[in-house]
């Protein structure tokens, strides 16, 4: 659901390409690794006709990433460099709706992600955190199904105010910007925006929650290990998940900052603030997606392959 409107006429040419080309660079780069994660993991599930709750949230994680990135990025480059083509009534509201859906989705199924590391990796003595360990696997495909369903939901509401949106588009008279709606509409929207922010900071919530707790627990526990004087092998794991976790903490953080901006309605058109929103917006799901793969043993490796396999053909090539 991310702010993306025209510039402004007298930047467009400038201003609309160097977007498109940066977005474009981003969302490709975000659907191949996404892609990667989706294909390994399917061709795993083929081979062993099953899957586990890790690898249900990672599926369903590269699933989502890799059709926001695909629709946001349809969204975006339509309405700088083809804006005419939105104003086709089912064409604006079918790309509103998988928008807003993938969107939702990605960052409930990124929430889901990091409340479940947090509760299999940590260790903390609670009781209810103990019961959670125990459930978490059995938990996992209903907080999936919830994630959905709220998405669809999120999709299915701003399907139908996409219709109002577009009518007052046609009927503006300013140059671009979105004019004053009358009062029942500013009310739907509202209701739309608090839905769509509600489960912004819910799940901005639940991440960064699971993110602390998890990082105090290793670093807890690596404090236990210095004490003791165990091997380098588990203070090396256990430093790089920190580390990975952090990264991870700060994305999330600059990337909820940005998307509660997109959700801020503004009558002047700001270019270099949506600029900088799109680079980040765009750039994040591919990072972070590049993250969980070297964090993934199984990931990682099935990339280091690929990779060496492909410079060992280059190498071929030269050789010839």
């Amino acid at each position: 659901m991310e702010a993306c409107h025209p510039p402004q006429q007298y930047n467009v040419t400038s201003y609309g390409t160097i977007t498109v080309a940066i977005i474009t660079l981003e969302a490709f780069a975000g659907m191949w690794i996404n892609a990667f994660i989706v294909c390994v993991l399917c061709i795993g599930w083929f081979k062993k006709k099953t899957l586990n709750s890790n690898e249900k949230i990672l599926l369903l994680l590269g699933c989502s990433r890799f059709c926001y990135l695909c629709f946001t990025w349809v969204y975006c480059s339509l309405s700088i460099t083809y804006p005419n083509y939105l104003y086709v009534q089912i064409t604006f509201q079918l790309i509103i709706f998988f928008q807003s859906s993938f969107t939702s989705s990605n960052l409930w199924v990124s929430a889901c992600l990091c409340v479940f590391y947090c509760i299999k990796i940590a260790n903390f003595r609670n009781s209810f955190f103990i019961y959670l360990k125990v459930k978490i696997d059995r938990m996992v495909p209903w907080l999936l199904l919830a994630s959905v369903l709220s998405a669809l939901a999120i999709g299915i509401i701003a399907y139908d105010l996409a219709d109002t949106k577009l009518s007052n588009k046609h009927n503006s008279t300013g140059q671009g910007n979105f004019p004053t709606m009358s009062g029942k509409m500013n009310e739907s929207f509202f209701h739309l925006y608090f839905i769509y922010g509600f489960g912004v900071i819910t799940s901005f919530t639940a991440v960064i929650s699971s993110a602390l707790l998890l990082l105090f627990s290793l670093w807890r526990h690596k404090r236990k290990m210095q004490k003791n004087s165990m091997n380098n092998l588990s203070m090396h794991a256990h430093i790089k998940a920190m580390k990975s976790i952090l990264s991870f903490f700060i994305m999330y953080s600059i990337n909820f900052i940005f998307l509660m901006l997109s959700l801020i309605p503004s009558q002047k058109e700001e270019s270099y603030m949506a600029f900088l929103s799109l680079l980040f917006l765009y750039a994040f799901p591919g990072v972070h997606s590049l993250i969980v793969i070297f964090s993934n043993p199984k990931l990682e490796k099935t990339l280091i392959r690929i990779l060496s396999c492909v410079k060992c053909k280059d190498c071929m090539r030269q050789e010839l």
